[in-house]
């Protein structure tokens, strides 16, 4: 079957050039393409069957026909049609863009909680905690090392869930992450803690099974799949929600499991002010470190705790000073 085949409007060929134009940047482009798939089934309901007949009545009213309530929905919605436009008149498929309709205006956005060494440490211990099940065994000690994986290392849910046995080398102290978000394979070194728990987890793993068998999931409570990234979402906010610890301050979101990355980024960033590295030379390896497609998605962390802002803004003083010293 033509891959073309699976869009049926008038922009059939262009959202499939345009979707593998954007794939083979290393995106994904999954929530895109469903949105997309909204517009080419919107065309053929309307029996658009010209590019002239596409103008800015007919995108406002396949936006409204769509009824997103929430702001952040309805932007990405559009986002994605300005996007893929754009492109069209790029390749000048078409003169200019009918996308007219501008963004609509969000709520201020809180700040993500973040979790400190205490509060991390008490995260685990709970983890470790957790009662075995019968299709779960040694359940609290594979919690507790994912979510000390997911802290220490920054990593996101799904490339902690996808791990293989054979991604962890103990020798060198390095953990191989794949299918990553933005396509981008990296290797991540662990300290000397982690390396030991990890390797008690495999040698756990070896004795259970008879042998390591390297592409079986390095956690998994059924044999041969792996722990489901929702699972690990649902067993994180039942350790934290009703817990007074856990409770977010004024401004602050309630805990999510994506804040122990944030934690990290974070607290990777108030230890190099507080050493005197150069943030803005070493943002570049934090951002290869999480696998960012770009240093500018990891410049956000820079911006949203008061406490990052106060050493950004001391270290500038003091540069201010001293250039102030020297002229003459």
């Amino acid at each position: 079957m033509n891959a073309t085949t699976l869009w049926e409007s008038v922009l059939a060929e262009d959202i499939q050039r345009y979707v593998l134009h954007k794939r083979a940047l290393g995106r994904k482009y999954v929530t895109e393409e469903a949105a997309l798939r909204l517009l080419d089934r919107y065309l053929c309901e309307q029996q658009v069957e010209d590019l002239t007949a596409i103008d800015s009545a007919l995108i406002e009213a396949f936006l409204a026909s769509r009824h997103r309530a929430p702001a952040r929905s309805f932007n990405h919605l559009l986002g994605v049609i300005r996007c893929f436009f754009g492109w069209l008149v790029a390749q000048e498929r078409v003169e200019r863009s009918p996308v007219q309709v501008g963004p609509r205006r969000t709520r201020h956005r809180r700040q993500p909680f973040l979790f400190d060494p205490p509060l991390a440490k008490l995260l685990l211990a709970l983890a470790g905690a957790l009662p075995d099940r019968p299709k779960g065994p040694k359940r609290g000690n594979t919690y507790r090392l994912i979510f000390a994986m997911m802290y220490t290392l920054g990593l996101r849910v799904g490339e902690v869930a996808r791990l293989r046995r054979g991604d962890v080398d103990i020798d060198s102290q390095t953990l191989s992450v794949s299918q990553t978000k933005f396509a981008k394979d990296r290797l991540v070194p662990f300290g000397p803690r982690l390396n030991k728990i990890l390797a008690e987890h495999l040698a756990h793993l070896k004795q259970q099974s008879g042998s390591l068998q390297l592409d079986a999931p390095l956690f998994s409570f059924c044999a041969g799949r792996p722990i489901n990234p929702c699972t690990i979402t649902q067993t994180f906010h039942h350790l934290v929600s009703g817990n007074p610890a856990f409770a977010p301050p004024p401004g602050v979101a309630a805990p999510r499991l994506h804040c122990l990355r944030h934690s990290f980024a974070v607290g990777t960033l108030l230890r190099w002010y507080r050493s005197g590295i150069d943030v803005g030379q070493r943002l570049i390896h934090l951002s290869t470190f999480l696998g960012h497609v770009d240093p500018a998605s990891t410049a956000w962390y820079l911006t949203i705790t008061a406490e990052l802002l106060d050493e950004a803004n001391e270290r500038f003083e003091r540069f201010a000073s001293n250039r102030q010293e020297r002229l003459p």
